[in-house]
């Protein structure tokens, strides 16, 4: 792989996402609330930067598309395990909804296990914006309190999102990353 691929600027704020990971997770095991949500919301901010800078500069790359999803999982792990060490009185009323929000996401990510030996990386435009939503609750959550209509808007997005990312899987012969959604999927089988 070429050089100018690996060190690109969306690559490099994957990395960093990597590398705050035990950081944060220090921040949350030693109770430091405040701390935990600046570099949670920092997190969040390069993961919107990372896929925008590699879009509007044409550097996606398939590395690229790993590192950000491994780099965007860790960050929900983090937010979540978050979620429950501050603000778990909050969530407690909403547990259900939360447990199956969560198995859709376990679900999707089992599923390309079990088909394709390794974790997803499609980026999927649904998955996208749910990543959106999913950053406006965080940032709500630990700066203005729980809102429970974006905690439900982000719990729905995250499991339709979740079930088109395994009906794609379903679909699809082979891993493979950036894929923009169902309706393309479904567009590229017709013409072939």
């Amino acid at each position: 792989m070429d050089r100018k691929q690996i060190y690109t600027v969306p690559n490099l704020l994957s990395f960093y996402r990597l590398l705050a990971f035990p950081l944060i997770l220090w921040f949350i095991i030693s109770g430091k609330e405040r701390l935990f949500a600046i570099f949670l919301i920092i997190n969040l901010v390069t993961d919107f930067l990372d896929g925008l800078i590699a879009r509007v500069f044409n550097q996606e790359t398939a590395l690229g598309a790993k590192l950000d999803s491994f780099a965007d999982d860790l960050t929900y792990v983090l937010a979540f395990t978050g979620l429950f060490v501050f603000r778990g009185d909050v969530l407690r009323p909403h547990l259900i909804s939360f447990v199956i929000f969560i198995g859709f996401l376990v679900g999707s990510v089992v599923l390309a296990l079990i088909k394709f030996r390794t974790t997803p990386s499609f980026h999927l435009y649904s998955t996208k914006i749910g990543g959106y939503i999913q950053a406006a609750f965080f940032i709500c959550l630990f700066t203005i309190g729980f809102i429970p209509a974006v905690y439900y808007i982000m719990i729905l997005w995250g499991i339709l999102s979740a079930v088109e990312h395994m009906i794609i899987q379903l679909i699809i012969p082979e891993m493979r990353s950036n894929v923009r959604g169902l309706y393309w999927v479904l567009k590229e089988k017709k013409k072939s």
